[in-house]
């Protein structure tokens, strides 16, 4: 792991190192760098300047201007003005030397000598050639030609005297001079400070986010791997917040960067034919330089960094497999000592049912209770995924798979091996007792006064002997065949009962032949005839009491009035009545169900906050009335402050109540937030159900019935709703509010479905992502799944085409899930599946072909243009139709959106579409009783294998082509 750590971080380090002497170029002195921030009010006096010109041969120019007070300078501050001026200009131009201008023209003679004597002394560069423009005046101008040829030894550099700055463009081209030297160069000597400075934090600034890096690098290559799971989750937090860090440190540097070229250019934005000087156009250069290598920095630390998270997130999933690994080793063990213990040998029939009872418990708690085996392998797959996704741990995962296997098929074997020891064991004790005990129980049933007579004599002989046949079938005749049959079942003590068995099959044989004696004595005598005698008629039992012949007349008379009553056709007279009884019965309901929710959340849910009820609080329940009662107060505050009222609006015009539930339909998205929180709710109430807070306030309240029946109370009223609006609906047929009750009553039942949906979604487990960036849940539903992979070993594919899986599909607007589905637990909303999230198609790359193998029950889904195939049989063809609608809808979608113009598939449409049928957990019968027992406690059930999709309006065939296939996985994958 070091190692890798190591080979990695250097090739970051070289990067980081190229930016610090890159940088050094501009931050290059050896007793550190002198910035412009560090002497800005020297430069701010502008007694020496470098304006950017170049000399014929490229020398770089300093422009020393009037200063009448230069001599009074103190001498740091020159040096530090100079030796900064001739560190600005790059190293090449540097060591041509610098050629130093002179502007004394308003001077004298004294303080010119002065000035060069200075500078002869103190120029911290190589110095090329100085040009003085000498004293105007006729007084200083002839003394200075005089007294200037006798001191120029003195000065030690070459000096030219100047008369005019004519003279001076000999020496220097005027577009290389300022406009006070008789040149066209436009200098601004703030604007040249701001600049600089600019520049200069700037290169202080990549120096300082390299070295930042290299210390980054540096640490990440020196950590070792955690040896738990959360020291590696705290690792891998720790690395990404400083990794973040890292990448807002090279954001700020890369905008301040574009920024300062931005600066650098707007000369030439504002004015094309402007031209750079030379140091502008160094200055360019090495903002432009330094900017590259940020750049290439944040490639080579992004590309750093994916190998290092990689690494760490390896190691994290190795963390979570070993530690998957010792939870479920150990208990495969026990599994194995439990299984071991029991005995494959019986030593009587009721034993053996006993041990095969026993063994039978053991393997349902085994592999169907707690799929302690399933899990085993589930896991042992999981390290075969590591492994393929080329972990770097893979020498320590597969023996781990390995021996994972290799425990659960020994326990297998050993399970098989042991029940089928014992049925063969059954299989002998009944061989051998079963017509014995037969035998005995038919004598022991003959009735004695039956075989007096003849003819029962006759009977019972006949009966006898026809058992007496079948002795050669069921008895043991050879003893040696039975001991070579049963060779692996007998011990020594199931051969002392087989010794007895023969004893007993003697005696048994003994008796049915001295019976058989008697009866054939009995049947030989002639007895006296009986005279038959005519039975007595039966006396029919009084008519039914009083009570119950008024309950039959009541019953006709009710039968009478239904038939009459389905019978009539309604008026508009009496469907406004029937509209009238049902929103009656809506609002009766409506204030009675609003009274209930005030009613628990005062008798219950607040007295959970009241300090004289504490001490009957179990601790199991404190801190948890969110968990028991979900959102119930935000649900009894929505019904009573906003939805009865608007209800109460609608009491004289009912046909029109189905705007009202239409603006009120996002609010009634609140019931899905409490659907989905039922089942803790549930678990929680069936742990403290019997505890003394419950049954106080019971008694308080004076309820009959237990908090359990009015925490549903939510479910049955959002049922309710779907029903009295179908009512609603039935009687308001061509009314003005009929569309909306129709609209209002299809929002519903899609509330309904949304709950229902989200209850399959919360049971997902072992999916890593966040299923709300799927998109919209579009279908779900269980099928049979077979699956096919171009590549892999050929006896896996061939395998897998004759095993299907049993899988529960997910279809969102992105994504396909495949799960499986757990076993039920529980009772109630506790009885809901789970889901084990197994595999997922992303939308944007598949395929679909509707006919699979001629079965018009499947269909097929691909990926990668077919290299992975999922053969997919619905329960019915109209939900394997319904699926490949909706999955072309999706697809067709996306190549809209991937094309920009509409996309049209060739359909065969059939004339006679046979109609899918929604199914909805929520959906009751509509029978006209159903509002007389809303007091009733109907539990719907909300996890439902149902699916809950629209039915399609057309029965169509999609069949891709290779061609439109590959068209489809590239639009979508752009897409």
């Amino acid at each position: 792991m070091n190692e890798y750590l190591f080979k990695t971080s250097c090739c970051m380090l070289i990067f980081l190192l190229f930016i610090c002497f890159c940088s050094d170029d501009i931050l290059k002195k050896e007793d550190g760098p002198l910035l412009a921030a560090q002497i800005g009010s020297e430069l701010q006096k502008q007694f020496a300047i470098l304006p950017g010109g170049r000399g014929i041969d490229g020398h770089p120019v300093i422009f020393l201007p009037e200063f009448p007070a230069f001599g009074e300078l103190p001498e740091e501050e020159l040096q530090n003005v100079l030796r900064y001026l001739t560190s600005v200009p790059s190293v090449a131009a540097s060591g041509e030397g610098f050629i130093l201008i002179i502007d004394r023209r308003l001077d004298r003679w004294a303080a010119v000598r002065a000035t060069l004597l200075r500078i002869a002394g103190s120029f911290p560069g190589n110095l090329h050639l100085v040009l003085v423009l000498r004293p105007t005046a006729l007084f200083q101008r002839t003394l200075s030609d005089f007294l200037f040829k006798f001191n120029r030894d003195e000065f030690k550099m070459k000096v030219v005297m100047l008369s005019t700055v004519t003279e001076l463009h000999t020496y220097i081209d005027p577009g290389q001079l300022t406009t006070e030297l008789g040149g066209t160069q436009q200098y601004c000597h703030d604007s040249w400070i701001s600049h600089r400075t600019a520049i200069e934090a700037f290169a202080l600034m990549v120096k300082t986010v390299a070295q930042t890096l290299q210390a980054f690098g540096t640490e990440l290559a020196e950590t070792e791997l955690p040896n738990d799971t959360e020291a590696t989750v705290d690792l891998l937090h720790k690395h990404t917040l400083q990794k973040d860090t890292m990448k807002e440190d090279l954001k700020v540097a890369l905008s301040q960067g574009g920024r300062l070229l931005a600066c650098i250019n707007e000369p030439l934005q504002s004015d094309p034919d402007y031209s750079m000087t030379q140091d502008e156009m160094e200055n360019l250069a090495t903002v432009q330089r330094l900017m590259g290598q940020l750049n290439e920095t944040e490639t080579a630390f992004d590309d750093f960094w994916d190998r290092h998270s990689t690494k760490l997130e390896q190691c994290l999933q190795l963390r979570h497999f070993e530690k998957h690994f010792r939870e479920v080793r150990p208990q495969l063990d026990v599994m194995f000592e439990r299984l071991s213990g029991f005995s494959e040998v019986s030593i009587s029939p009721a034993h053996a049912e006993h041990v095969l009872r026993e063994l039978s418990s053991h393997e349902e708690k085994a592999c169907v209770r707690a799929p302690l085996m399933d899990l085993a392998l589930s896991l042992a797959s999981e390290g075969d995924r590591l492994i393929e996704n080329s972990h770097y741990a893979e020498d320590s995962i597969r023996p781990k798979c390995g021996e994972l296997r290799g425990v659960c098929e020994e326990i297998g074997s050993t399970l098989r091996s042991k029940k089928g020891l014992l049925l063969r064991a059954r299989e002998l004790h009944h061989a051998l007792e079963k017509w014995c005990e037969d035998g005995i129980l038919l004598l022991a049933n003959q009735p004695v006064d039956r075989c007096q007579s003849q003819d029962g004599a006759e009977a019972a002989l006949q009966e006898l002997e026809r058992y007496l046949d079948t002795a050669a079938l069921h008895t043991i005749s050879d003893r040696g065949a039975i001991c070579c049959q049963y060779e692996a079942v007998l011990n020594p003590q199931l051969r002392d009962h087989m010794d007895k068995v023969f004893q007993k099959q003697s005696s048994v044989q003994e008796m049915f032949e001295k019976r058989r004696v008697s009866l054939k004595k009995l049947a030989a005598k002639q007895t006296r005839p009986v005279q038959p005698v005519a039975p007595r008629p039966e006396v029919k039992s009084p008519l039914s009491s009083p009570s119950e012949a008024e309950s039959t007349e009541v019953s006709s008379s009710v039968n009478i009035y239904n038939v009459s009553r389905a019978s009539l056709s309604y008026t508009t007279e009496n469907l406004a009545v029937l509209r009238r009884h049902v929103m009656n019965e809506l609002l009766e309901t409506e204030r009675a169900y609003v009274e209930e929710l005030l009613c628990v959340l005062e008798g219950y849910a607040a007295e959970m906050d009241n300090p004289a009820m504490a001490h009957l609080i179990p601790s199991t329940l404190q801190s948890k009335k969110d968990i028991l009662f979900g959102n119930m107060p935000e649900i009894y505050q929505f019904h009573k402050r906003t939805f009865l009222k608007d209800l109460e609006a609608y009491t004289d015009c009912p046909e029109l109540v189905g705007r009202c539930f239409l603006e009120r339909m996002k609010d009634l998205q609140i019931y899905e937030a409490y659907c989905q929180n039922k089942p803790r709710s549930e678990s929680l109430w069936r742990q403290c159900s019997d505890c003394a807070f419950f049954q106080e306030c019971q008694k308080k309240l004076e309820h009959k019935l237990g908090l359990d029946s009015y925490l549903l109370k939510p479910v049955q009223r959002i049922t309710k709703y779907q029903l009295l609006l179908k009512e609603l609906l039935k009687y308001s047929k061509g009314c003005d509010g009929a569309n909306d009750l129709q609209e209002a009553l299809s929002s519903i039942l899609g509330i309904l479905k949304a709950v229902n949906d989200s209850m399959h979604l919360i049971a997902i487990t072992g999916y890593e992502g966040n299923l709300s960036d799927l998109g919209r849940l579009l279908m779900q539903g269980s099928f049979s799944v077979w699956t096919e992979h171009k590549k892999g070993h050929a006896k896996v594919k061939d395998l897998a085409r004759f095993k299907p899986m049993q899988r529960h599909l997910f279809l969102h607007e992105k994504a396909l899930l495949f799960c499986k589905k757990r076993e039920e637990n529980g009772e109630g909303y506790e009885k809901a599946p789970s889901y084990s999230f197994k595999h997922s198609l992303s939308m944007s790359a598949v395929g679909i072909t509707e006919n699979a193998k001629g079965d018009n029950k499947k269909f097929e889904i691909w990926s990668n243009s077919r290299e992975e195939v999922f053969i997919v049989q619905a329960p019915t063809a109209e939900i394997k139709t319904a699926w490949v609608n909706e999955i072309r809808k999706v697809l067709t979608q996306q190549l809209k959106a991937c094309r920009g113009r509409p996309v049209c598939f060739a359909l065969s449409v059939s004339c006679n579409p046979r109609p899918f049928v929604s199914r909805s957990p929520f959906r009751s019968s509509a029978q006209k009783n159903q509002r007389k027992q809303d007091e009733k406690k109907v539990e719907p059930n909300p996890t439902s294998e149902a699916n809950s999709c629209p039915s399609p309006k057309h029965k169509g065939k999609f069949v891709a082509t290779p061609r439109e296939n590959n068209k489809l996985s590239r639009g979508c994958r752009a897409f």
